[in-house]
C-alpha cells in the first residue's frame, strides 16, 4: 500500500507508485493524503484530504487485505503524520518504508513545518527503512552534509537516532557518480551508479521507495530489495522521455508505464 499524494501529471506520488507496483506484479492499494495540481516543473496547488478520510482509507485497507509492506510519501501535516502513525502502530508485522517527502523537485514545500516533529517522534521509529535525500536528511539531523565523505557518518547517525535502517540518497552531491548508502544495523552497503544526463528526475524518490516496498513484498531482504529497486529506477531513467506542452514548455516524465525488461 502507498500512503501519499496524488500527482495529476503522473510522474510522482500515487500514480508513480501504482505504475511501479504494476511493473513488479504486486497489487497496489492506496490512501490519498493530498491532491496536488502539478507538473514536473510547477506545483500550482496543494489541497489536503481531511485527516479522518486519510485515516479511514488506511484503516479500511489494513482491515480488508493482507498487506505485506507499506510506503508513505507526502503526508503534508502533523495531523496526517500522527493519524497514519497511530494506525500503523497497531500493525507491527507490516514492513514500513518512509520516504520523508518535504520538498518537490521544483523547490515547492510539500510539508508543513509542524509535521517534522511528528515524523521524528512517532512515525520514523516505526519504519523498517527511511529513504531521505540529502536535504531531507539535513532537516532530520539538523546539520549539513556537504561531501561524499559525510555520507557514512550521516547515515549512521540517522540510523542510531531513529533505531531503523537508513537509505541515504546522495544524488544531490556533485560528481560523475550518484552514491547511496544503506545502513542496516552493523552493515553498510554502498550503491554507486553513473550520473545520467537526463531531465526526467521528477518522482525518482517516489518510484524508488515504491520499488523497495514491492521487492520486500516478494520476500527480498533489505539489501537485495534496495539493489533491485535501484536497478529498476536506473532503467526507467535510461528509457525516460519528454514532450512539450501546448505552450512549448518541456515536461520531463518517467517512462515507467511502458517499460518491459
Amino acid at each position: 500500500m502507498t500512503i501519499a499524494g496524488s500527482d495529476c501529471s503522473s510522474g510522482a506520488g500515487i500514480q508513480a507508485d501504482l505504475k511501479t507496483f504494476q511493473h513488479y506484479r504486486v497489487h497496489g492499494l492506496t490512501a490519498i493524503t493530498c491532491i496536488v495540481s502539478e507538473t514536473a516543473n510547477l506545483v500550482r496547488a496543494v489541497s489536503p484530504v481531511p485527516v479522518e478520510i486519510v485515516a479511514d482509507q488506511v484503516s479500511l485497507m489494513l482491515e480488508s487485505f493482507e498487506i505485506a509492506a507499506v510506503k508513505t510519501g507526502m503526508l503534508f501535516s502533523a495531523a496526517h503524520v500522527t493519524a497514519v502513525a497511530e494506525i500503523l502502530q497497531k500493525h507491527p508485522g507490516v514492513s514500513l518504508v518512509v520516504d520523508p517527502v518535504m520538498v518537490a523537485s521544483t523547490g515547492a514545500s510539500l510539508l508543513q513545518d509542524d509535521a517534522i516533529a511528528a515524523y521524528r517522534e512517532i512515525l520514523l521509529p516505526l519504519a523498517k527503512l527511511i529513504t531521505p535525500n540529502l536535504p531531507e536528511a539535513e532537516v532530520l539531523l539538523g546539520g549539513k552534509i556537504s561531501s561524499p565523505s559525510d555520507l557514512a557518518d550521516a547515515a549512521k547517525k540517522l540510523s542510531q537516532l531513529y533505531g531503523t535502517a537508513i537509505l541515504l540518497k546522495g544524488g544531490h552531491l556533485d560528481g560523475p557518480d550518484c552514491i547511496d548508502l544503506l545502513v542496516d544495523g552493523n552493515e553498510t552497503h554502498r550503491f554507486s551508479a553513473p550520473r545520467l544526463s537526463v531531465k526526467a528526475s521528477h518522482g525518482t524518490g517516489c518510484t524508488l521507495s515504491a520499488a523497495i516496498v514491492a521487492e520486500l513484498s516478494h520476500g527480498k531482504n533489505l539489501a537485495d530489495a534496495v539493489r533491485g529497486a535501484k536497478h529498476y529506477l536506473g532503467q526507467t531513467l535510461e528509457h525516460s522521455y519528454h514532450f512539450s506542452s501546448p505552450d512549448s514548455q518541456e515536461l520531463p516524465m518517467l517512462n515507467q508505464g511502458t517499460l518491459a525488461f
